[in-house]
């Protein structure tokens, strides 16, 4: 297999998070259907050697990805090593200090993260060798023998993307899914005042930013998390004709420029910003669903990343 290796219990207590991972087991379950031979084969493998490895599990997820192992890929082990026996395992958004200390606490030494952990998209180090930060971390991660891999482009590769099940069964729009057209979701009119007061419930947000008339009716809506870019943003607002338009982050030259002379050309169209976190953080849930039937014995725990901005 060829790769390239270079308070939070609080959130769980939410009712909208209850209901969540009620139903992201459902979803998950349907899901299982067509991978339970790799099911079996990894359980066999656990149950015979009582031990799983990095590479192991990493292959496991990699069995499931078309076209997988990728030639170029943002996905390599940032921390560890391949060969580290797992002994429990944190799926999250970002391998934070928080969060590299939440693993340590309940016994984990591989983290499975979405993002970056090291401030670029490429994780490259040789800038910030000298920098007291990246040496922090770096030092916490080997002192606890921890690895870290991000699964970013297969997770988002998978069949189905992991995150876009994870975000939709958390917003419970699964009826409203269409594999052929997977971003744009007709939905029953609401308010925007009621769709956002409800991406709030369901996705634990406190605080979100938006532009737009509260009272404007919404049916049609383009979901697009994470940072898909002010090019493809509006590339699918021209192609879908949204009332509103939900991601998780953008440019605000881009995106939420396009947006306002938009409204200011007579269009109807809104604009809500969840943030780039809490807007994945569904899918590195979907992600535990995925592998506890996979690696049984292995304790496996999501610690959300959380929006580290505050608003005043």
């Amino acid at each position: 297999m060829k790769l390239y290796i270079k308070d939070l219990n609080a959130a769980y207590n939410q009712p909208g998070r209850r209901k969540f991972i009620t139903s992201l087991g459902k979803t998950i379950g349907a899901s299982m259907l067509i991978t339970t031979p790799v099911i079996t084969t990894a359980g066999d493998l656990f149950r015979q050697n009582k031990t799983i490895t990095v590479k192991q599990i990493i292959d496991l997820f990699l069995q499931e990805v078309p076209g997988a192992p990728f030639d170029k890929t943002v996905d390599t082990l940032k921390a560890g090593s391949l060969d580290t026996k797992v002994t429990g395992i944190v799926t999250t958004m970002f391998a934070t200090v928080e969060v590299i200390r939440k693993a340590v606490d309940v016994g984990a030494n591989f983290i499975i993260a979405h993002e970056p952990t090291y401030y670029n998209h490429q994780d490259d180090t040789a800038w910030l060798e000298q920098d007291a930060v990246y040496r922090y971390k770096a030092d916490l991660l080997k002192k606890h023998n921890i690895a870290v891999w991000r699964n970013h482009d297969y997770i988002h590769s998978h069949k189905p993307d992991g995150v876009q099940t994870g975000l939709v069964a958390a917003l419970g729009w699964q009826k409203y899914y269409n594999p052929d057209i997977r971003n744009r979701f007709v939905i029953p009119a609401i308010s925007l005042q009621a769709l956002i007061a409800h991406s709030k419930e369901k996705l634990g947000i406190q605080t979100v930013r938006y532009i737009g008339d509260l009272s404007q009716s919404c049916a049609r809506i383009l979901l697009l998390p994470g940072a898909s870019g002010g090019t493809r943003h509006i590339e699918e607002i021209m192609k879908e004709k949204p009332d509103v338009i939900i991601c998780g982050e953008a440019q605000e030259w881009e995106t939420v420029e396009y947006v306002r002379d938009a409204r200011a050309k007579g269009d109807k169209l809104a604009l809500v910003l969840l943030g780039h976190a809490v807007s994945e953080e569904p899918g590195a849930e979907w992600l535990v669903a995925w592998l506890k039937p996979k690696v049984p014995g292995i304790k496996i725990t999501h610690v959300p990343s959380r929006n580290p901005l505050s608003f005043i």
